[in-house]
């Protein structure tokens, strides 16, 4: 029989502190150093979003994605409302690092509140955490400690605006990290955005367009195992485009191809790539490739 697992669900920030051990000192974020014991083996649900500095290298391996082109200084992993953290086989969390939890009111006097929704870091799976270089691990930890001495502060107006910076500008340092991270791992993301590639090429050239349909970022994530919002942002940083344009792209090339097989007519390759009609395939095409369907076969 499984046994079952010991979950620590964190509903609130004050849960947050009172059940790790340590003072809240403002009802809408804490930071928790995790340097202390009798947690137990325990997986923790957090019911608001939190940040987790790993600075021992615990936990920044297999389970957070680490490899070899990554650098390991430190790890940091984000959680949305509703997320587990797995930290090992055993599920405990981590011994030696910060934590920070925050509940989007916090941000509402700066107008930030639906901005961190847009931290697409926080709905990236555990195994795409970001990895920091002693430099980067730096800076954050001085971000998570400019965060707590706000908080020790005695709340006033100021602390209502300072909070909420504080807190974007180590959303800002991560989201920078996040890109170095793809930049370090450009031979891996070749690989990744290579199988990508043929398996939008195989949908594609299936005829499975016929009917309109192009596959959702999900689906394209899951071809490669990626989560939807990282798979995306890697799309982004690499390509310039979307998943939907992207298969735009694919679909303008195939279309290169079967025209320039011969056999085909370009009412024929319209139909077989799901354009509405052979008039609207003929202005794309042309916009692509600066020549009509009919010259192109020609060619």
């Amino acid at each position: 029989m499984k046994k079952e697992e010991k979950l620590l669900d964190i509903k609130t920030v004050c849960e947050c502190g009172r059940l790790l051990g340590s003072p809240t000192h403002h009802p809408l974020a804490a930071v928790v150093s995790l340097g202390r014991r009798g947690l137990g083996r325990r997986a923790v649900k957090f019911g608001c979003y939190a940040v987790l500095l790993i600075e021992d290298g615990a936990g920044g391996g297999e389970c957070c994605g680490c490899c070899p082109c990554d650098f390991s200084y430190a790890t940091v992993l984000f959680f949305a409302p509703g997320e587990v953290l797995r930290m090992d086989g055993d599920g405990s969390l981590a011994r030696h690092g910060l934590l920070l939890a925050f509940d989007p009111l916090l941000l509402q006097p700066a107008a930030l509140c639906g901005h961190v929704g847009r931290y697409s870091f926080f709905r990236y799976r555990q195994d795409e955490a970001l990895h920091l270089s002693h430099r980067e691990a730096g800076d954050v930890r001085r971000c998570f400690a400019d965060i707590d001495e706000e908080l020790r502060r005695a709340a006033d107006d100021r602390s209502r605006t300072l909070l909420p910076r504080l807190v974007g500008l180590l959303m800002s340092y991560c989201a920078r990290c996040y890109e170095r991270q793809f930049i370090t791992r450009e031979e891996r993301n070749r690989r990744l955005l290579g199988r990508f590639r043929l398996w939008a090429d195989t949908w594609v050239a299936a005829g499975r367009m016929a009917a309109g349909r192009v596959p959702g970022a999900a689906e394209c994530a899951a071809a490669v195992g990626l989560s939807e919002a990282y798979f995306c942002d890697l799309l982004l940083f690499e390509t310039g485009r979307t998943p939907a344009e992207y298969f735009e792209l694919r679909r303008l090339e195939a279309a290169k191809r079967l025209l320039g097989a011969g056999g085909t007519t370009p009412a024929q390759v319209a139909r077989r790539l799901g354009f509405r009609s052979t008039d609207l395939f003929s202005q794309v095409f042309e916009k692509y490739t600066g020549q009509a369907p009919a010259a192109y076969v020609l060619n």
